[in-house]
């Protein structure tokens, strides 16, 4: 896609996933594998039957989450099968979005100077995430960056996040775009920026340039599969690619 089409406007709206692109879930997704996984082994230790657990270090859970292979398969990796692997796999849902847990999220690094630069630029950050919406707005308090974003869409499951199914991204994008759209905001020039397959085909369902991120839970050849517009390695990469973007097309323009 040619440049033209990622130049931001002041007063257009950029449209950002929460979860890899903001917040840093590593940890998070980390400690509900170990503590799905001890939790599995001492089910079963109760019934006198010893599990040969072999737990991922993180370096290798993450790169496998990364490339999309199953958690199926992680679990048989770490010395799981049969109903272990489904007892191991029900417990992780319930696990991830403990409260005890959530705190593990982090800041992504250059993420505020990211949100900076965007609203000196007088453009709206519109947050589109799987997560809930009060999850996220306690994320952005804990790190004063709450009066940066302009508004966020999210789920009213809990669970939503965790299973990043690509339809419910495009209802969510969806409503984004219609409720801008009746605000009066401007979405001709908006792009969808995010760090899954779900984000790039959300953007994709309505046409919009995709800006995909390798700072999250996929891989850069994973996402090159997905043909997005960009790969970058974290939000304010996207930003500077944008800004010099822009610049080109100003100067190809006067």
């Amino acid at each position: 896609m040619a440049d033209t089409a990622l130049r931001l406007p002041a007063g257009s709206t950029l449209f950002c996933d929460f979860d890899g692109p903001i917040a840093d879930v590593s940890d998070r997704y980390y400690h509900t594998y170990c503590l799905a996984l001890k939790a599995t082994q001492a089910a079963y230790a109760r019934r006198h039957i010893a599990l040969p657990v072999r737990r991922l270090t993180k370096d290798q859970f993450w790169f496998m989450k990364q490339n999309r292979v199953p958690d199926t398969t992680i679990a048989d990796w770490s010395g799981l099968s049969g109903q272990q692997i489904d007892n191991f796999l029900g417990r992780i849902a319930p696990l991830v979005n403990q409260p005890a847990l959530l705190y593990q999220d982090q800041l992504q690094p250059g993420v505020r100077a990211a949100l900076a630069g965007l609203r000196d630029r007088n453009i709206r950050i519109v947050i589109v995430t799987l997560r809930q919406a009060s999850q996220v707005l306690d994320f952005l308090h804990q790190y004063d960056l709450a009066t940066m974003v302009s508004q966020i869409y999210g789920s009213d499951d809990a669970e939503t996040a965790y299973a990043n199914r690509t339809e419910h991204k495009i209802a969510h994008l969806r409503a984004a775009i219609a409720e801008q759209n009746r605000l009066g905001f401007d979405t001709r020039h908006s792009l969808m920026v995010g760090d899954t397959e779900a984000d790039i085909n959300a953007g994709q369902a309505f046409d919009l340039p995709t800006l995909a991120l390798t700072c999250g839970i996929r891989s850069e050849s994973y996402l090159q599969e997905f043909s997005p517009t960009e790969v970058c390695c974290d939000l304010i990469s996207a930003v500077t690619y944008l800004t010099q973007t822009s610049q080109r097309y100003q100067t190809a323009t006067h």
